[in-house]
């Protein structure tokens, strides 16, 4: 690997957002709950309360938003919010068991959108089996006064991203349709990171590929790639018609205004997804590249066995002829008989030798 690409993973794992779990919104704790905090005008209200307290407090001020987060519920943890707020029975079932494309349902007058959310892993090395992209799920309930974020998988954490929206209260004075478009920004940025990672990984595959000394080996690690592509294709591509909706059709509890917004996260998910595509392509002219040129060196090695197959060739029939011990054979009886064959061998072997050498077999 050269030290380009050792500096590119250095300052990658520089830079990369560190998790901090002794951080409320970033570990359950032992609680599906992570966070519930109300917003009115923009502003975070200060103290705790539990969601019911938060939800009445909301609903008598009239106006604002309450914002609660949970982590891998369970069906009887998220029972209670679901009866609470008014949840269809169809997208609880999909909030709990996860598993769902990226999309966005209307159910009444709430709107329910799928993410899924995808994280690099790092690696010193790619390996035939070398995990590149980790997926996980992150889903939001989007109603007139509350906004509920279910997150799946070890990572997404929403709590950066709701530290940064609160330093923006004119953002979050939008209700919670604002909320959902920084969800959705928030998971195409990390779209972007991840596509920018793996470009160093298929560089650094392509140029061990036309190295000088290529490893036969190198069509595990490309292979292993298409496959970790193929994840983070599945992840990213379906997420286009939903941002599409977000951006031109009237939906429940989007301001008009926002919409404009999702317009710019749907421009940068077609980035990627032209990224991927091209990603692939260039996986697949890379492995082909490698395949043909390890039919080269398979011709040239049997090149070579041919080759010397052939000069063997020339001693193995001189001795077969004379081993045959027949009485009357030419030069049996002469004193210079057995030096001379020694020599007509190592001469034919030796003009054969410079034939295929010449002719670039040896």
């Amino acid at each position: 690997m050269s030290m380009i690409q050792h500096l590119r993973k250095a300052v990658r794992r520089t830079y990369r957002r560190a998790v901090d779990l002794s951080h409320p919104a970033r570990s359950p704790l032992g609680s599906a709950v992570v966070k519930c905090a109300i917003y009115i005008e923009g502003g975070r209200q200060a103290g705790d309360c539990s969601t019911e307290e938060a939800l009445r407090r909301v609903r008598k001020s009239g106006g604002g938003f309450v914002w609660i987060g949970l982590h891998e519920p369970d069906e009887k943890e998220f029972a209670d919010l679901a009866g609470l707020f008014g949840l269809h029975p169809l997208a609880v079932e999909d909030a709990v068991h996860a598993h769902q494309r990226p999309k966005v349902e209307q159910y009444d007058d709430i709107l329910f959108a799928v993410f899924k959310t995808v994280r690099y892993v790092e690696h010193e090395e790619l390996t035939a089996t070398s995990e590149v992209v980790d997926t996980g799920e992150l889903m939001a309930f989007i109603g007139p006064d509350f906004v509920i974020t279910i997150r799946h998988g070890g990572h997404g954490s929403l709590g950066p991203l709701r530290e940064a929206l609160e330093t923006a209260p004119e953002q979050l004075a939008k209700g919670p349709s604002a909320v959902l478009h920084a969800i959705a920004d928030h998971v195409v940025d990390d779209y972007l990171a991840v596509a920018d990672a793996v470009q160093n990984d298929i560089e650094e595959v392509e140029s061990a590929v036309f190295a000088e000394q290529a490893d036969r080996g190198d069509a595990g690690r490309i292979y292993q790639l298409k496959r970790e592509l193929l994840e983070f294709k599945r992840a990213v591509t379906p997420l286009g018609r939903p941002l599409q909706q977000l951006a031109s059709q009237p939906m429940p509890h989007i301001a008009p205004d926002i919409r404009a917004y999702f317009r710019d996260v749907a421009d940068h998910l077609d980035r990627v997804t032209e990224q991927i595509t091209s990603f692939d392509a260039l996986l697949d002219s890379i492995l082909q590249a490698h395949l043909a040129q390890m039919t080269v060196a398979q011709n040239a090695d049997m090149r070579k066995i041919t080759a010397w197959a052939a000069i063997i060739a020339v001693p193995t029939m001189v001795c077969g002829v004379y081993g045959m011990n027949f009485d009357h054979m030419p030069e049996l009886r002469w004193t210079y008989g057995y030096p001379l064959f020694l020599g007509v061998i190592a001469v034919a072997c030796v003009v054969i030798h410079r034939g295929f050498r010449r002719n670039g077999w040896l």
